[in-house]
């Protein structure tokens, strides 16, 4: 399951006006306004970062991206796909995979067989 939104209304309850550093939202999560609709469960390459819809997000409609946790990926399958735990992955055409193409996403949580459509991925921003 994947944590909702918190909000810390401590923090901006002590920002003054004028300050010029405000808390806006933890960063567990990245609003993002799709130009195509995004499945739950979706990951979604935006700028030098990866985050995976939380929900459904439609076209032009503003959404969520988790940035952390472990979820489950689509990968190629056959020969040199069963990535080692541990190993750098990124985002390439809605794919994990190896190597420096694409988006860095991560790191592979559980070892996948080649015969795997999917792998355990867990999300570190900016890898």
């Amino acid at each position: 399951m994947i944590a909702a939104h918190r909000h810390d209304e401590s923090n901006l309850q002590q920002q003054k006006e004028g300050d010029p550093v405000a808390f806006e939202y933890d960063g567990d999560m990245l609003r993002y306004t799709p130009t195509t609709g995004v499945a739950a469960g979706e990951a979604v390459a935006v700028g030098a970062i990866v985050g995976v819809a939380s929900r459904p997000i439609a076209a032009n409609e503003l959404g969520n991206l988790s940035l952390e946790g472990v979820f489950t990926i689509p990968k190629p399958t056959g020969a040199g796909t069963d990535y080692a735990q541990g190993a750098k992955v990124s985002l390439y055409n809605g794919q994990a995979v190896t190597g420096a193409t694409g988006v860095g996403m991560g790191i592979v949580a559980q070892k996948p067989a080649t015969t795997d459509a999917t792998v355990s991925v867990l999300l570190i921003p900016g890898i």
